[in-house]
């Protein structure tokens, strides 16, 4: 029998081993590979349409105005020595402001005493004359012509009595004209005439404002077409209602923020102006802290009416056309994107009011538009809003996330009212 050494052995089975391996290789070429992975819907955001109790409002232009003004002038004539009041300042009703030259207006009142003195001197001679001439007259020691013109002379003295008295009390009151006093309560503005200066009885120039500042009025206008626009939709029951006497007013400022205090409609104007159209509101407003001062350019914000089952959305689920239309997207009860359009009502400052193309239990989407597209199917994540932001809701323990129709905003599926206890 033929021997076979170790080496001629090796050989073969590293032949053998080669022809496996190829072999192997050539199964795994012909293979095929295992299938990709499908992505899951991408989230979006979506809210519930939940009609509520929504109040309506309305912004109007204004001009903020002192509640009360008035210009401070002299009503005599003379050189002002003084002024008795800080520029700028508060000042009370009857304070001192300014004080005029009296020594002439003194001069003035001392020569009308004196004329009062002359009269009545005049007047008890005419009286005396007047007694003696009735016993004269009994006894026909007098014609009674003389009789007469002495009665007369009583009656004229009277009344230049009368004349002297009417210019002395004329004279004390320019007197007391010489220092001018703050017809009402409220703050100064800058003083126009310096001490020194010839000032004359109601000139034409005020020496100084005074304003009332607490409270401040606010003059609002609002267009004619806009009034008779909301009058028309209360009548037609659009929404309730709101008094005008007493309605409370919002105001922005004009940097844009918001006046802390809230005021009240005072009036409405019963015309229309001719020139712009508009007829003007009042609203009288709290001004404490001097924040308000006249002549300031203002929003006021004005409640118009209460719409009961309104429906509102943010700002952030509204989309439009290259024409303006607005539209929303919603999910259906497949979960895929639809496209709606919808009729808007008035802005509610970063929401808005619709009118029509949306029912209650609808999802509108209000995150996520970047990663879906209309028609595609999604993963809704419910949210709600927390005062104009849209924050997730988070689910509670054990709730399935996203939620179909009628699953409620956190989108856990409400227990069926007659389903049985389980044993």
């Amino acid at each position: 029998m033929p021997l076979i050494s170790a080496s001629s052995d090796v050989p073969r089975r590293l032949l053998a081993g080669s022809a496996l391996v190829v072999a192997l290789a050539l199964a795994a070429c012909g293979g095929e590979k295992p299938p990709a992975a499908k992505p899951p819907p991408p989230p979006v955001g979506f809210l519930t349409v939940v009609p509520q109790t929504q109040g309506l409002d309305t912004q109007l232009p204004g001009r903020t105005r002192a509640s009360q003004s008035a210009e401070v002038r002299p009503q005599v004539s003379g050189i002002l020595q003084k002024r008795l009041f800080t520029e700028g300042g508060m000042v009370k009703a009857g304070q001192p402001l300014y004080q005029i030259d009296a020594r002439s207006l003194e001069a003035a009142a001392k020569s009308a005493e004196a004329a009062l003195a002359k009269a009545r001197a005049t007047a008890q001679t005419a009286r005396t004359n007047a007694e003696r001439n009735a016993e004269l007259v009994k006894i026909d020691a007098i014609s009674r012509q003389v009789f007469d013109e002495s009665q007369a002379q009583v009656a004229q003295s009277a009344a230049d009595v009368a004349v002297a008295q009417a210019a002395l009390e004329n004279a004390r009151i320019n007197l007391q004209y010489s220092r001018i006093l703050a017809p009402i309560s409220g703050q100064t503005d800058l003083s126009v005439v310096l001490p020194g200066s010839l000032v004359t009885a109601n000139q034409a120039q005020a020496l100084t404002t005074i304003s009332q500042l607490d409270p401040m009025y606010v003059d609002i206008t609002q267009s004619s077409s806009e009034l008779l626009e909301l009058r028309r939709q209360w009548q037609a029951g659009a929404f309730g209602k709101v008094e005008a006497s007493g309605a409370q007013v919002r105001l922005a400022l004009e940097d844009g923020s918001a006046y802390p205090h809230a005021g009240k409609l005072q009036f409405t104007g019963a015309t229309v102006s001719q020139t712009t159209g508009a007829i003007t509101l009042r609203a009288v407003f709290p001004n404490p802290d001097r924040l308000l001062m006249p002549g300031m350019y203002v929003r006021a914000r004005l409640a118009t009416g209460e719409a009961s089952d309104a429906i509102v959305v943010p700002q952030q689920a509204l989309q439009r056309d290259p024409a303006g239309k607005p539209s929303v997207q919603i999910l259906n009860a497949d979960n895929k994107i639809e496209k709606r359009p919808v009729q808007l009502g008035q802005a509610l400052g970063s929401r808005w009011l619709v009118l029509d193309g949306l029912k209650p239990g609808e999802r509108v989407m209000v995150e996520g538009f970047q990663k879906a597209r209309v028609g595609q199917v999604v993963t809704p994540v419910a949210m709600r809003m927390e005062g104009n932001r849209v924050v997730e809701v988070q689910p509670a323990a054990g709730a399935a996330p996203g939620g179909a129709p009628g699953s409620g905003a956190g989108g856990q599926k409400p227990p069926a009212g007659n389903a049985p206890p389980k044993p």
